[in-house]
């Protein structure tokens, strides 16, 4: 079976209905491994602490919306079993390294707006680092809420907009370093305190929670951080791939300038934003 251009569902044994691609998931085309370099890492981190804002148990059966490679799917069949996972994701390359790295998983190309799963299906649907990529935030929370049952929970993460994500911040500031005045402003959306929350109470969620979730990531040189830009991947990845050579060259010593010129290992923090909601009975 041809799998379809990046963002489209193809599963037409279940009748479900072929969509078209998403404006978020165009960056994210490439392989897991270089994802891994770039912000899997992060993710990796943040999973299991995730895992345990959303109040996995034995016995739930989740739906990881958006898995990527599977950072946190990795975490939810460690603790549910592989059979009780169901993962989606618009980017064919990532669902085939999401199923290559978890066989037991039941891995679906497929878009946050439509979920290829049915009503009431799911004890948890969660969403790691998704919703800044997403058409249409508000339906994909309705989506979510749509194949949770009754007394199951919703939740979301999302990384800090407003600096608490330190590799955001850098490469943030390394751009308008390199442009100046002409730097278009970056947008995070539900990055802010509360923005997460408003989403879920939206889509008649109850019982909502937010928190602010923290990891640490190790980088052994800068050389460890710049090497992952330079896959494409996500907007970053994008950006510097859209660069001249004369204003790479420029842009990576802004970016160095930026993380303090190490000359060996250094760290960056990262903060994320986390909401929960219950699906009312």
């Amino acid at each position: 079976m041809t799998l379809p251009s990046l963002g489209r569902i193809v599963t037409p044994d279940r009748g479900w209905r072929v969509v078209t691609e998403v404006e978020g998931a165009r960056n994210f085309g490439g392989t897991g491994d270089a994802y891994d370099r770039f912000m899997g890492r992060y993710s990796q981190l943040l999973a299991p602490i995730f895992a345990d804002f959303c109040r996995i148990d034995h016995g739930h059966r989740l739906l990881d919306v958006g898995c990527g490679p599977g950072a946190f799917t990795a975490v939810a069949a460690d603790r549910l079993g592989s059979d009780c996972v169901v993962a989606v994701d618009p980017s064919p390359s990532f669902v085939a390294s999401c199923r290559e790295r978890h066989p037991g998983v039941d891995v679906r190309v497929g878009v946050a707006e439509e979920l290829p799963a049915d009503d009431d299906g799911f004890d948890l649907a969660v969403a790691q680092l998704v919703m800044h990529f997403v058409s249409d935030a508000p339906r994909a929370t309705r989506e979510m809420r749509r194949v949770v049952r009754r007394g199951g929970v919703v939740a979301a993460s999302v990384w800090d907009g407003g600096g608490g994500m330190g590799l955001l911040h850098v490469l943030r500031d390394a751009r308008r370093a390199l442009e100046g005045q002409h730097s278009e402003p970056e947008v995070h959306p539900f990055g802010s305190e509360g923005q997460l929350t408003a989403l879920l109470d939206g889509a008649g969620l109850v019982e909502v929670e937010e928190e602010t979730l923290t990891v640490t990531a190790h980088y052994t040189g800068f050389d460890d951080l710049w090497s992952g830009l330079l896959h494409g991947i996500g907007p970053a990845g994008a950006y510097v791939a859209s660069l001249s050579d004369a204003d790479r060259v420029h842009y990576r010593e802004a970016l160095h300038a930026q993380v303090g010129a190490p000359t060996g290992d250094f760290v960056l923090t990262a903060a994320a934003n986390a909401a929960r909601g219950v699906v009312p009975g």
